[in-house]
């Protein structure tokens, strides 16, 4: 089992952090992040990408933009200088494809912030980076007033890290999330309303 580690710094993404997403998106092992750079949820379809370009660039110039603006995208986390690890969450209305989802559509009307993935660098993976992102993610919706949501995995066994980009139901149980809807059999819809 790997070690756990020592209490993780935690900080929202901001123009200045840029490089270290970039860094730990370009890790080895985080193939999938690199080629969505969070930008899947926050479309409602997928981009037209224009001729000669990938649409790994395209992605990460439109989530850079973003960035740029100073809005809201998740929190880092760090052990020491190292970026090891990231939560991808906000305002549901920012994540355009969760309308269209049968698994993540508006459960009611209510205003919520969504916690959409995890990303965590593979040489610190099983080691509580989640947890601490997560713990984070509790502390700025208490500071900001908002009730989160999240989309987890409730599977037995073991899980493949491919699966887990948002997260285990365990986790989110132990945070004091509860369930408020399923409409499908290994993906429950979870809120906190932290005080």
């Amino acid at each position: 089992m790997p070690t756990p580690l020592p209490p993780l710094r935690t900080a929202p993404l901001t123009p200045a952090r840029w490089p270290d997403l970039e860094d730990l998106f370009l890790a080895r092992g985080c193939a999938q992040a690199r080629t969505c750079w969070c930008m899947y949820y926050r479309r409602s379809g997928e981009p037209v990408v224009p001729a000669g370009q990938r649409r790994a660039d395209l992605n990460h110039d439109a989530f850079q933009a973003l960035v740029d603006t100073s809005h809201f995208t998740g929190l880092l986390a760090y052990e020491g200088s190292l970026p090891v690890g990231w939560l991808s969450f906000g305002p549901r209305e920012d994540f355009a494809k969760l309308a269209r989802s049968p698994v993540m559509k508006p459960v009611d009307d209510l205003p919520v912030w969504s916690l959409i993935c995890f990303v965590v660098r593979p040489t610190h993976r099983g080691r509580g980076v989640a947890r601490a992102l997560l713990a984070a993610a509790v502390q700025e919706a208490r500071q900001r007033g908002v009730t989160l949501e999240a989309y987890p995995v409730d599977k037995p066994g073991p899980l493949e890290d491919d699966t887990l980009w948002f997260g285990p139901a365990s986790l989110y149980t132990e945070a004091g999330f509860t369930e408020v809807a399923r409409r499908k059999p290994e993906r429950p819809v979870v809120r906190l309303t932290p005080v």
